[in-house]
């Protein structure tokens, strides 16, 4: 569904009830960059989908949990886990994703590239 919204800048993914919280969705970007979308309980976390260690697009495949209070989510294929909130990988925290803004917008989740 991404569509790109010319009123807020943002880009339209889908419905937000189609998000199974604690599970993640893969959406394309119009520049073509793919991002993992993540709903948990009521909230909604954005970052790149592409998986900084093995450099695949999992990230949305990838299983969610708390870690003292933080939200991750982590890789299926190496297992380093990453701060959904921040993008900081929670097993080395040299590395960090790029996060984006994600909104809910008359019913629709909206990312801001």
């Amino acid at each position: 569904m991404t569509v790109v919204d010319e009123r807020t800048g943002t880009v339209a993914v889908c419905p937000v009830d189609r998000l199974i919280p604690g599970r993640g969705v893969a959406a394309l970007l119009p520049d073509g960059r793919q991002v993992a979308i993540f709903r948990t309980g009521d909230e909604l976390y954005s970052l790149s989908n592409v998986d900084p260690f093995s450099r695949a697009a999992v990230l949305s495949r990838g299983i969610t949990g708390d870690a003292d209070g933080v939200p991750f989510v982590a890789s299926p294929i190496f297992k380093q886990r990453f701060d959904l909130r921040t993008g900081v990988c929670l097993d080395d925290e040299s590395v960090v994703l790029r996060t984006y803004p994600v909104e809910v917008v008359d019913g629709v989740v909206h990312i801001r590239p």
